[in-house]
């Protein structure tokens, strides 16, 4: 029947909207961050002009170059990298030992559990209580910061939790008769077993952490902990005041078709590229964890 469908004039036709549908909507999905980077890579005066599509006219890295001239991007670099790791990797933990917790049937208070962090996805006490609740506890100016307040997350418990709920009830009871701890359950078993549901997720926390900034503005007001998109937006407000700096002659000697524009264009592929290598690794795990959690076998 599918072998007869293919070669009437409707299924052809068919295929045809779908191929060009497709190529359609990857064009538009693609092309916007393609054209940031054939931006970044010319040169700002020119860029001013427009009229930059699929190619540049005149190819400079003096937006480049001046982000990586700039001593403390390394350092913000650095700290944005440890900030996806510990971050993604302790939510990752405590979020899925308490979506195994709210699906064990044996455990009276899961329903109440479950409820109770939902709620906290609709309502909140605000950004300044919960300021106040962090700089009480001694947070502030603080690596723990970026990652302690999130350990939990009530979305991606459920997201877990509805993973988890789909596993044969017998791999669960049988190390538990032969004496393994829930701790031990959950490590050796849940957590293997349920792969694709986690790197699902660790990559939707990967992105939130390395993308953070306004959290990093707010209680880190020392600057001892900046990441690399605090020191990016400097960047670029200091890029935007460029030609009104009085001592405007040694900019333009050093960089003198440098524009905002371009720099813009150059903090737009420096933030994107590095979170955009995680995913061929994580890519066959990500729509099988996503979707066969929410297949109700």
């Amino acid at each position: 029947m599918q072998k007869y469908y293919k070669n009437t004039v409707t299924g052809r036709l068919f295929d045809i909207f779908n191929i060009v549908f497709m190529m359609a909507f990857c064009f538009f999905v693609i092309y916007p961050f393609y054209n940031q980077l054939i931006i970044s890579f010319n040169d700002g005066t020119d860029a001013m002009r427009g009229g930059l599509y699929f190619f540049p006219r005149k190819i400079s890295l003096d937006a480049y170059h001046w982000l990586i001239q700039n001593p403390k991007m390394l350092k913000g670099a650095l700290i944005s990298i440890l900030r996806v790791v510990v971050g993604t990797c302790t939510c990752l933990f405590a979020t899925g030992l308490l979506a195994y917790i709210v699906t064990l049937r044996d455990f009276s208070g899961r329903k109440f559990i479950r409820v109770l962090f939902v709620i906290t996805m609709y309502f909140s006490g605000g950004l300044i209580p919960t300021y106040l609740l962090i700089s009480n506890l001694g947070l502030t100016n603080s690596f723990n910061v970026y990652w302690i307040p999130g350990l939990v997350n009530a979305y991606y418990m459920l997201l877990i939790a509805s993973y988890i709920q789909n596993l044969p009830e017998s791999m669960i009871e049988a190390p538990r008769i032969d004496g393994c701890s829930e701790l031990r359950i959950y490590i050796q078993i849940i957590i293997p077993i349920s792969l694709p549901v986690f790197a699902a997720v660790a990559v939707y926390l990967a992105v939130q952490h390395w993308n953070a900034w306004f959290d990093v503005m707010i209680y880190n007001p020392s600057g001892k902990w900046d990441t690399l998109q605090i020191y990016l937006r400097r960047l670029l407000l200091e890029m935007d005041m460029v030609q009104n700096l009085q001592n405007e002659m040694l900019i333009q000697s050093r960089f003198k078709n440098l524009r905002p524009l371009t720099f813009r264009a150059a903090t737009t592929v420096v933030v994107t590229v590095p979170i955009l290598l995680v995913y061929p690794f994580l890519q066959k795990y990500f729509i099988g964890g996503i979707t066969i959690g929410a297949v109700k076998g």
